[in-house]
């Protein structure tokens, strides 16, 4: 499927240095736009398996190696890498899909549509600028404040570029409403149902799941001090900037570390675990999805995009606490309980790619760019 556009469509997306949920977004609008040219201000073509390779046709004066790398570090530097990010082309739609930068880029055409996964979060909230590499956690918010204050006002600009809103979420909508006193149509994320499903003669393992980037805000911490203390099994998937201390906390005996495993994998460990362990506030959180649509249910916060994925007693469990106790009294609920994994299979179905596709095309025409654009 894809749509009868326009003759010029740039689809714009703040850095292709990993393959991950944004990056799945990206790859779907561009199904649905083929002949569509993409800018980045960072692109790494293993990193993101070659899947953009061709589409790239501009990139910014960070676009090197060890930028890639170490991304975090190079945060304050971005709006001057998204200003001097320009093209001669003009084009017809422009898409952005971004937590920030992308919608900021200065390429030329008389509409814009933003598929929103987050505003700025190092502008809106303080605490993300501890994932500057060269943040030490002593720092106190009073002297990341100034810093978070200019990326502020810099997003507000870039967001009155923006035509039209798409959030990722409803959680996503409100923030966008809260800090862009805008309003945005919410096209949940797209899941790849052809590789994640419900395999019906899988073995149930006797161990719970945690997957993602090893970032502070995911709470992998409260997830190993609760199996720790609970010495029950569990597998945490993914690498990050807080491995070696996730590490140092873990209890080897009741958890293990998978640093990468393959689409086909996962999907293994998604139907062979007992649930998946989700405390983060997030997004949206596409690991969830996944989880659902793979039949396993998920034990998550309340809050963010685990509160609109999970529907709480039929396809997972919610508590109300950021803590390592909650999600004790979480396995604890869980384990009294019975879980059908095939239903929670047909609702993980209602997050597939078809669906996003129907969706985003439906928000492009509510968006009111195809009359008399």
């Amino acid at each position: 499927m894809y749509m009868s556009s326009p003759q010029k469509v740039a689809v714009l997306h703040d850095y292709l240095n990993q393959f991950g949920g944004a990056e799945r977004v990206l790859k779907s609008i561009l199904e649905l736009f083929p002949d569509a040219d993409v800018y980045t201000l960072l692109y790494d073509k293993e990193k993101t398996q070659g899947i953009f390779e061709g589409k790239i046709k501009g990139t910014s004066f960070l676009d090197y190696d060890w930028v890639r790398r170490n991304h975090r570090a190079f945060i304050p530097l971005m709006p001057l890498a998204t200003k001097m990010l320009r093209s001669k082309k003009r084009y017809d739609l422009i898409i952005s899909s971004t937590i920030g930068y992308a919608k900021g880029f200065p390429i030329s055409a008389p509409y814009h549509i933003s598929y929103c996964h987050s505003p700025l979060r190092y502008a809106w909230e303080i605490d993300y600028l501890k994932n500057l590499s060269f943040t030490p956690r002593p720092m106190t918010k009073d002297m990341l404040r100034p810093v978070a204050n200019w990326l502020k006002r810099w997003d507000k600009r870039a967001s009155k570029k923006v035509n039209f809103f798409i959030a990722n979420s409803h959680f996503i909508a409100e923030k966008i409403r809260a800090y862009y006193h805008r309003d945005a149509e919410v096209v949940y994320p797209p899941v790849n149902t052809d590789v994640f499903y419900f395999d019906p003669k899988r073995i149930e393992g006797d161990f719970y799941l945690m997957a993602g980037r090893l970032i502070y805000y995911k709470g992998f911490d409260m997830g190993i001090r609760a199996f720790n203390r609970m010495k029950k099994k569990l597998i945490i998937i993914g690498r990050g900037p807080e491995e070696k201390k996730l590490r140092a906390l873990a209890n080897p005996m009741y958890v293990k570390f998978v640093p990468w495993v393959s689409d086909d994998d996962l999907r293994a460990y998604y139907n062979a675990a007992r649930a998946f362990i989700f405390p983060q506030i997030e997004d949206f959180g596409l690991v969830a999805a996944e989880a659902q649509a793979c039949g396993l249910p998920v034990l998550s916060f309340c809050k963010g995009g685990g509160g609109e994925i999970v529907i709480p007693g039929k396809t997972g469990i919610l508590f109300g606490e950021q803590s390592p106790d909650a999600i004790i009294d979480a396995v604890k609920d869980f384990e009294m309980r019975s879980f059908d994994r095939k239903k929670i299979y047909e609702h993980g179905k209602k997050f597939s790619e078809e669906r996003f596709r129907k969706e985003f095309i439906s928000a492009v025409k509510k968006s009111g760019f195809l009359n008399g654009h």
